[in-house]
């Protein structure tokens, strides 16, 4: 997805209730106060100076300077549309601010601080550290406050994480190396993010990180809005809330509600703990659940978590945050660059180098050998993974000669599975019955099969219990492939349906292995693994089903 930022109540805020039922046309009735604070806001309409700038034209920039083009966010008193200035034909992202909205849902203040934090990066732009989504210039109508943005083209950093499993040892250092080398400048300026993640992390054109979302920041030594820090910590207490994300959020936010730049050094820890397992390091059915697990520090590293990582990863994740592994550096955070899992990184130059390749990846454990997709590419469906499923295919992927049956490249560990014989495929002949051979299997289903409840009437073509695999964990599933085409997975102990893997024409199978293979969508990579050792009967089955239901080209 494209986007500009994203949050709930702040300049980079894209998701949340849609507020198109509001006729714009309609005068405003609101406070003469709440009115003027809103107008504060947008005093400073012209361009902020930047190098990276678009260039202003003479006089105040309005909706006319902009071809607004399509929606790419959302959230509860503002639109996010991509836009083009038509001075300079340079694409931005312009976050739309209904006023009336602004003052229902109480974000003024939200708005105010990320404009505040925005102008100070800018104002103390530091070129090894361009990390930070730019506010190019503020405007409003009567109506509206106008907040022209950096346009992240390539999105968010977590639907990276979620599509490719989790990421290799080479994209965890390099990306967890720019969020510190940007905490590094924040810090440096007197703020903190309080609510960092990767939801929070865009990547621009060049695949470089841009954090956004600073209407939940706090600055540091701001003498000229203390009383607004203190009202609005005052104001926390009283709502026994916290500031921040439930998985991202740091201990003291839970107790005493204080933060500081330790915290973000937590949000740190946890991002990078995400990159290399695949899912946080805490996660429960609940908030209360999920909070109860960070006080009392329960989390494991799973089999297979990099030594190094793990290390730096215990040394941010600590209860009290004067502990934390670089909360005491004086200037900067050398003892978290020089840790060993950064070894050999250049921060300086950080903002130059071309960044590592995300692809899809399974880590190695110490029962499997990791295993890395023939894709190469940063995202979408690979190029080079050929339609269809035939010997020559499977011989190439897998090095296997299926005349005389000898292992290449298959991981070593394993032994090939039971030689069946070749016959008419099952899947061809349910995909080819008539319509009342149809109805009969499907009432033999319905009598005889536990799994019928879960495939919405479908007549199940294949089933078998597999792994799937999320970075570093695993759960066992029943995988059922029925007509229509679809792709169910259940769980065996709870009889709880879990999910299903979306199809679409551009849906293609991997074999990696024996037992593992791949199946890519647009926006997952989804890793599945056959303890029996046929995921190649796995891929053909499916490839089969989808040259029946799309033809065989995408």
């Amino acid at each position: 997805m494209e986007k500009s930022a994203k949050s709930s109540g702040s300049l980079s805020c894209l998701r949340g209730e849609n507020s198109s039922s509001m006729d714009a046309s309609q005068p405003i009735s609101v406070p003469a106060s709440k009115t003027d604070e809103l107008s504060l806001l947008a005093a400073s309409s012209g361009n902020l100076s930047s190098s990276t700038s678009p260039q202003p034209t003479a006089g105040k920039r309005s909706s006319k300077d902009f071809i607004f083009g399509r929606v790419i966010g959302e959230g509860s008193f503002s639109t996010v549309y991509l836009a083009k200035d038509i001075h300079t034909s340079k694409e931005l992202a312009i976050k739309v601010c209904d006023k009336r909205h602004v003052i229902r849902e109480k974000k003024a203040e939200y708005i105010k601080r990320e404009k505040e934090v925005l102008n100070m990066l800018s104002v103390n732009f530091k070129a090894t550290a361009p990390f930070f989504v730019k506010l190019y210039c503020t405007f409003q109508d009567p109506d509206r406050l106008y907040f022209t943005l950096t346009y992240a083209k390539n999105g968010e950093l977590l639907p990276y994480i979620t599509r490719v499993g989790c990421f290799d040892i080479d994209c965890t250092r390099f990306y967890s190396a720019e969020i510190l080398q940007a905490l590094e400048h924040m810090h440096s300026l007197g703020i903190i993010h309080r609510d960092l993640k990767p939801e929070n992390i865009l990547l621009n054109e060049e695949m470089h990180i841009l954090i956004t979302d600073f209407g939940s920041s706090k600055i540091l030594n701001a003498t000229h809005r203390g009383q607004d820090v203190e009202n609005e910590e005052r104001a926390v207490r009283r709502r026994n809330s916290f500031v921040g994300t439930a998985q991202y959020v740091s201990p003291e936010l839970l107790t005493d509600k204080s933060a500081s730049p330790a915290s973000d050094l937590w949000a740190l820890g946890c991002i990078i703990y995400q990159m290399v397992a695949g899912v946080t390091p805490f996660h429960a059915g609940s908030e209360y659940m999920i909070f109860q697990k960070i006080l009392k520090l329960d989390y494991i590293c799973p089999d297979g978590f990099s030594p190094s990582a793990k290390d730096l990863v215990d040394k941010l994740l600590v209860l009290e945050s004067s502990n934390r592994l670089g909360a005491c550096d004086k200037e900067g955070y050398p003892s978290i660059k020089s840790h060993p899992f950064y070894q050999g990184m250049d921060f300086e130059t950080l903002h130059q180098q071309t960044p590592p390749v995300i692809s899809p990846y399974l880590p190695g454990t110490s029962s499997h050998e990791e295993l890395r997709s023939n894709s190469r590419r940063r995202c979408g469906i690979p190029d080079n993974l050929e339609p269809g499923l035939d010997d020559q295919q499977l011989t190439r992927l897998l090095g296997l000669d299926l005349k005389e049956p000898t292992i290449h490249s298959i991981t070593k560990t394993e032994s090939p599975p039971p030689v069946q014989e070749k016959s008419k495929s099952k899947i061809s002949i349910f995909l080819n019955m008539s319509d009342e051979e149809l109805k009969q299997k499907l009432e033999e289903q319905k009598s005889t099969s536990k799994w019928h409840p879960f495939v919405q009437g479908n007549l199940i073509l294949k089933q078998g219990l597999i792994d799937k695999r999320k970075g570093l964990f695993a759960r066992r599933r029943m995988l059922l492939l029925t007509m229509g085409p679809h792709l169910y997975y259940v769980d065996p102990n709870n009889m709880v349906l879990k999910g299903e893997i979306p199809w679409s024409s551009s849906l293609r199978v991997e074999v990696r292995s024996f037992k593992i293979f791949l199946v890519h969508t647009p926006n997952r990579v989804y890793y599945l693994e056959d303890p029996d050792g046929y995921a190649l009967e796995w891929c053909k089955a499916i490839e089969e089903v989808r040259k029946e239901a799309y033809g065989h080209e995408p």
